[in-house]
């Protein structure tokens, strides 16, 4: 399979000219995302169709981009319910590794401009990061986990506050012009810039962009960075983290935090067309606990979300009626384990277990 991307990568060269479309373009970076593309995903239909001619089809797609030729198929949606109910489109393979040729290119010059504490689909970043951060922030809000007298003697108690918010059905109200406006502040290339535009008009509405494109996922980052310089530089806010469109914000003074919120609310809409979901944005003490990146955070502990736990248990039901094989159950499981490990929620883990080995006759 190697020699096979080396001999298509060589085929044609890169032309010697800087403008960033050409490298989008180059052979090679096309199969570098055909292997991107293909990753985990080697026993899917459409891979094996596609690779039945990679060098033919890897051709055929640089040379409909570089004669402006290229049109993405119609995007395959379909609802997932897991249980909060989400609408997921899926672009069609060659698509996808255009998605990947577009965002490889593009990435390092706005990874140059990203906030540290944006923690969603970037390299050496995510959940755990997440976490940690949120961690060291708390005990700094907190003044080493400084808590308040309670008749419950809890040293969870501490003194603090947090506005923890999301935007809301942020995918689907994205400005798709306003975020063209964001990226030619970054790329000057027309070409680039075109194709781009195509890649986010592929979608049915006048606005937002589809769930499940990895292109979506990066230019949610790229869109949101605004409202991260204007936290960070305008309202000058020390202790802010951002998970795709949830952020929190830690500050000893509750009265601070309603005076950035509604800012915030203002900027979000002004700049963005954009606004917070009014049920899932409070200022709250750091005492009760905040609901970040599937975990209850607390000083001292952290807690796995209920519905989390509520649909590992039905995925556990389903293989108990034997509506559900042990081998889809056992892929949950790994995933379940992983994103555990990380709470003191350890008594439960060996319930849900030995629950399942209850049932389990190979």
């Amino acid at each position: 399979m190697r020699g096979i991307v080396q001999r298509v990568g060589t085929d044609i060269q890169m032309r010697t000219s800087g403008c960033l479309y050409e490298k989008i373009c180059s052979m090679n970076n096309l199969a570098n995302s055909w292997r991107k593309a293909r990753k985990k995903k080697t026993k899917k239909n459409y891979v094996i169709e596609f690779e039945k001619d990679i060098r033919g089809n890897l051709l055929k797609l640089r040379e409909e981009l570089l004669n402006h030729t290229y049109k993405p198929q119609p995007l395959v949606t379909f609802i997932l319910r897991d249980p909060k109910t989400r609408r997921i489109s899926k672009s069609a393979f060659r698509d996808r590794i255009v998605h990947h040729s577009v965002v490889g290119i593009i990435e390092p010059i706005f990874e140059k401009i990203f906030i540290y504490d944006s923690c969603a689909n970037r390299i050496g970043k995510g959940n755990l990061f997440a976490l940690k951060r949120l961690k060291y922030f708390i005990t700094k809000v907190s003044e080493n986990g400084d808590y308040l007298d309670n008749k419950f003697k809890d040293k969870n108690f501490i003194f603090g506050y947090c506005l923890k918010a999301d935007i809301k059905h942020y995918f689907r109200e994205i400005n798709r012009e306003i975020l063209l406006n964001i990226i030619r502040k970054k790329i000057n290339c027309k070409n680039t810039i075109l194709l781009i535009k195509i890649i986010l008009d592929n979608f049915e509405d006048n606005k937002g962009m589809p769930l499940g494109n990895l292109t979506s996922q990066f230019f949610a980052n790229v869109y949101l960075n605004e409202l991260d310089y204007f936290v960070k530089h305008k309202l000058r806010v020390k202790y802010y983290i951002r998970y795709v469109d949830d952020f929190v914000i830690l500050h000893q003074s509750k009265k601070q935090l309603g005076i950035w919120k509604k800012e915030i609310e203002k900027f979000l809409e002004q700049e963005l067309k954009l606004e917070l979901h009014p049920d899932k944005s409070s200022i709250v003490p750091l005492s009760r606990g905040l609901d970040f990146v599937g975990f209850r955070n607390f000083y001292h502990f952290k807690l796995l979300r209920k519905r989390n736990i509520k649909k590992m248990i039905a995925k556990i039901n389903l293989f108990n009626k034997r509506e559900l094989s042990y081998e889809k159950l056992f892929e949950s499981l790994q995933g379940w384990n992983a994103y555990s490990k990380w709470s003191n929620n350890y008594s439960l883990n060996i319930k849900l277990t030995n629950k399942i080995n209850q049932f389990y006759s190979p």
